[in-house]
């Protein structure tokens, strides 16, 4: 087994594609998402679209959901760009089979999907779509960590926090320390929570996108350069996007 992970894409065409590219390369028997292919971004079509094609696997992201449900717990901006992203989405009766088709597969995304020992989510094993695992619970929320990894067993996977890393059963937060590619073992006997980072938003300093490849007993992280300036002149193009969501695609915060 070896297992493409990408998460957190949010509509970052340039991003997607620079991954995917990287990917080519890696000999994976398969791609999952991990959810949040669409807001933030300019180009929500694009990468529900390429992730129908080449990913054998989708979760339901918190942004993926708000499309549906409501973005009211959302930071204006965040909020903003769902707005966006439902205008252009959202089918009319009169609308193309390809829109519809587009529409109701991101409304079908699963929650969650267990494989061996693997536990594949968006948010946390508690709370699948919506609760964030950050790198600081182990020290300043450790009765909350400590809840999370005794509602699964083996190894569990997400992202929406967008900083890549991996918690072990100390609460101990391993990060990736802006490494090109970094791999940490998974003994059997042991129990991890693993963050695959993000593909089109990285918030850990490093702009690069990031994606993991999982193998039974290991996980690598890549981290993959792409024209951000691209992403960033297309969301400010749109001129419904906020200019902040530009702006931190550069410095990855």
């Amino acid at each position: 087994m070896k297992i493409g992970l990408i998460s957190d894409l949010h509509s970052n065409r340039e991003a997607l594609n620079a991954v995917l590219e990287h990917l080519r390369d890696q000999e994976v028997d398969k791609i999952y998402c991990l959810g949040d292919v669409v807001g933030y971004g300019p180009e929500p079509e694009f990468c529900v679209d390429v992730v129908r094609g080449h990913a054998e696997l989708c979760l339901m992201g918190n942004h993926d959901d708000a499309l549906f449900r409501s973005a009211a717990d959302f930071n204006p901006h965040a909020r903003g760009a769902i707005e966006y992203t439902r205008t252009r989405m959202q089918p009319k009766w009169y609308s193309s089979g390809e829109k519809k088709e587009r529409w109701s597969w991101l409304e079908k995304l699963p929650l969650s999907h267990q494989e061996g020992r693997f536990l594949f989510v968006h948010g946390s094993p508690r709370d699948p779509v919506r609760e964030y695992v950050l790198p600081t619970d182990g020290y300043l929320n450790p009765e909350k960590l400590r809840s999370i990894f005794d509602s699964f067993e083996g190894v569990a996977l997400a992202g929406h926090t967008h900083h890549p890393g991996i918690h072990d059963e100390a609460l101990r937060f391993h990060g990736l320390d802006g490494e090109d590619s970094c791999t940490m073992e998974l003994p059997s006997d042991e129990k991890f929570f693993v963050n695959v980072g993000s593909v089109g938003q990285p918030r850990d300093g490093d702009n690069r996108a990031c994606y993991a490849i999982l193998e039974p007993d290991a996980v690598t992280w890549h981290r993959v350069p792409y024209d951000y300036r691209e992403t960033m002149n297309k969301i400010l193009a749109t001129r419904e996007l906020s200019e902040l969501l530009a702006r931190r695609l550069q410095v990855g915060k």
